[in-house]
C-alpha cells in the first residue's frame, strides 16, 4: 500500500478505508476458523479454553498429544486449519504493523490516540471515514453518525428515549465500544477526569449501558480533537469535561 501524506486525500482515504475492511474480514474469517477447531475438537470430547490466545497456546499440545481421543484424520485435518490461522494471523499482523505505521506519522491521529479508549485501528479508521471532520456542526452530530445517541418515541407531547439507534458506521461503534469496555474495566479512574464521571454512572447504571455511554462520550471528545487544531485529550480543554 502506497504510504499516504496527511491530511488525507480522498483516494487515500478510500485507501485506508479499504486497508481496514480487508484486516476486518480477516479477523472474521480468523473467529470462524478458531470456532470450527473448537467444534472438532469438543466431538472427541476435548474442550479448550475460550479466546484465541488461550486458543492458539493449547492447540499444539492438544496436537501433540497423541494419549487423547482424536483419530489420526481428524488430527490431520486440524492441523491443517491451524497452519492456516498461523498464516493468517501473519497477514493480520503486518496489517496492524501497517496501519500503526500510518497512525505514527500523523499529528491528527497521534493527538486522537491521547483519548482513553482510542488506539491506532479506531484513530485511523476515523480519519478515513470522516476526514478533518468539518462536515458534523458540533460533537453530537459525529455521535449520532454514528449511532450512539438515543433513539427517541415521542407521541401525546411525552418524549421517551430509547437505546441506542445503532445507525451509521457500524465498524467505527464497534471500535469505539470495544475501547469503551476496555477503559470500564481497566481505567485508573483515580487519575483522570472521567473517572468520577465513570464512577457516578456505575452508581446508577448497569456496566453494560456505562460502556455504550462512555463509547458516546469518547465520540464526542473525539470531533473536538478532530476539529480543533493542536487539541488533545491530554491538555486541559474545557471541552473535555
Amino acid at each position: 500500500m502506497t504510504r499516504p501524506v496527511f491530511p488525507l486525500t480522498l483516494w487515500e482515504q478510500i485507501d485506508l478505508q479499504a486497508l481496514h475492511r480487508v484486516r476486518d474480514r480477516m479477523i472474521a474469517h480468523r473467529t470462524r476458523l478458531i470456532s470450527q477447531m473448537r467444534a472438532f475438537c469438543l466431538e472427541y470430547g476435548i474442550a479448550i479454553h475460550q479466546g484465541a490466545g488461550k486458543f492458539r497456546a493449547d492447540m499444539p499440545k492438544i496436537l501433540a498429544d497423541d494419549a487423547n481421543e482424536l483419530s489420526a484424520a481428524m488430527r490431520c485435518i486440524l492441523t491443517e486449519i491451524f497452519g492456516e490461522l498461523t498464516e493468517l494471523e501473519q497477514r493480520i499482523a503486518t496489517m496492524n504493523r501497517e496501519i500503526e505505521a500510518i497512525a505514527a506519522r500523523s499529528d491528527t491521529a497521534r493527538r486522537l490516540m491521547t483519548i482513553p479508549g482510542v488506539g491506532p485501528l479506531a484513530a485511523t479508521a476515523l480519519l478515513a471515514a470522516a476526514g478533518t471532520g468539518r462536515q458534523f456542526r458540533k460533537a453530537r452530530d459525529l455521535a449520532a453518525w454514528l449511532g450512539l445517541v438515543p433513539r427517541e418515541y415521542s407521541t401525546g407531547g411525552k418524549t421517551k428515549l430509547l437505546g441506542i439507534s445503532k445507525r451509521g458506521n457500524k465498524y467505527l461503534r464497534r471500535m469505539l465500544i470495544h475501547g469503551a469496555r476496555s477503559c470500564v474495566t481497566h481505567f485508573d479512574r483515580s487519575r483522570d477526569r472521567l473517572g468520577p464521571w465513570l464512577n457516578g454512572l456505575e452508581s446508577r447504571m448497569h456496566k453494560n449501558k456505562v460502556t455504550v455511554a462512555l463509547a458516546a462520550k469518547i465520540a464526542r471528545i473525539l470531533w473536538v480533537v478532530l476539529t480543533k487544531p493542536g487539541a488533545s485529550y491530554a491538555r486541559s480543554d474545557p471541552a473535555f469535561s
